[in-house]
């Protein structure tokens, strides 16, 4: 019996790791703000200084990319041009962007795939697809850079992401309220956020919940071998 109890403890444990790993597999991170430190790398390699990382600017890009979600053809590419209106009457508000912030927006990118990528493959093959794209990640002009990805669906679709760019003052444009909080987003990522991506990434809540049963599974089935039931 003293056996069976001190199994029992060693099986509870392994179960509380396993658990801790689905925990951290939901929180695998923002595939956004990893998209940003390539543009980056790739500014810095031709000797351009970096760009900052403006979250207000970021969820921008991530309501622009929501708008066009349904406008990724079977090649892959997006023909969506959303009304230039739409930024300071839908897509600014929608993030709690504080209106008077509102800087110049100098470049745009928008890239879709049918199945999803990784960062560096979304980089190389959704966002940089032509020379002119390219160009735009290596103007001069540029100070702040945002990142929004998106998927067509919940849990179906191509995934979307969408690259902003703008030449105003670091930390002075694009200002989300609430003390930089600004309104909490459902759905995709953006960067310069800390909140790990729902349907803009590959690994979701979907996972975490098959994750807890694979791990409930493995705690019967070991208990099941040790002959505690």
């Amino acid at each position: 019996m003293v056996k069976k109890i001190c199994c029992f403890q060693w099986i509870i444990a392994l179960g509380f790791l396993l658990l801790a790993a689905a925990v951290t597999s939901k929180n695998h991170g923002n595939q956004a703000n990893d998209l940003v430190d390539i543009i980056n790398k790739n500014r810095t390699a031709k000797k351009l200084p970096v760009l900052n990382n403006s979250p207000g600017l970021s969820c921008i890009a991530l309501q622009y990319i929501k708008e066009c979600r349904v406008n990724c053809s079977e090649n892959n590419t997006v023909n969506c041009k959303p009304p230039e209106n739409d930024f300071t009457e839908i897509f600014a508000p929608n993030c709690g962007v504080e209106l008077p912030t509102f800087g110049t927006i100098s470049g745009l990118i928008v890239g879709c795939q049918q199945k999803h990528l990784d960062p560096p493959e979304a980089f190389s093959r959704a966002l940089i697809h032509s020379n002119k794209t390219l160009s735009i990640i290596h103007n001069k002009t540029h100070t702040e850079v945002g990142v929004g990805i998106v998927r067509a669906k919940s849990h179906k679709g191509p995934y979307l992401w969408c690259a902003l760019f703008s030449s105003n003052g670091k930390n002075s444009s694009f200002v989300l309220e609430d003390l930089g909080k600004g309104i909490e987003q459902k759905e995709g990522c953006y960067s310069g956020s800390g909140v790990s991506c729902s349907s803009g990434g590959r690994n979701g809540n979907s996972v975490f919940v098959i994750n807890r049963v694979w791990t409930l599974v493995f705690c019967f089935l070991v208990l099941g071998r040790t002959g505690f039931f």
